[in-house]
């Protein structure tokens, strides 16, 4: 098992920055391919970023590129969203997933923490 808890979120006007942790614990981390997905009320789970185990590749989805970075501290079991640039349309609340195996942009992660929420005021 794997636990993944989120922090950081928070309400943020347009134009500025929040910066997202995830902590993980239960195994070990840097085996785990991570990801950040978000969900707006009344749409589907959407992936933000993905990051491999090793952090030596990322991924972004097309609506957060530039703006958005990912990283991760394998000695520390953390990853980071840096959300630059946001805008109201990034309101949602944000979730880590961990995976093992092949990285994905799907939500076919094995693990989830329970979410952040975040808010862009216009």
């Amino acid at each position: 098992q794997v636990q993944l808890v989120e922090s950081g979120g928070g309400l943020v006007q347009a134009g500025g920055s929040l910066r997202l942790s995830c902590a993980a614990s239960g195994r070990t981390f840097s085996n785990f391919h991570m990801g950040w997905f978000r969900q707006a009320p009344g749409k589907e789970r959407e992936f933000v970023a993905a990051i491999t185990s090793r952090g030596t590749t990322t991924y972004y989805g097309d609506s957060v590129k530039g703006r958005f970075t990912i990283s991760r501290d394998n000695a520390k079991n953390t990853v980071f969203l840096q959300m630059n640039s946001l805008k109201s349309e990034d309101t949602a609340v944000y979730y880590c997933a961990a995976k093992t195996g092949l990285v994905s942009t799907r939500d076919t992660y094995d693990y989830w923490g329970q979410g952040t929420q975040v808010a862009v005021s216009s």
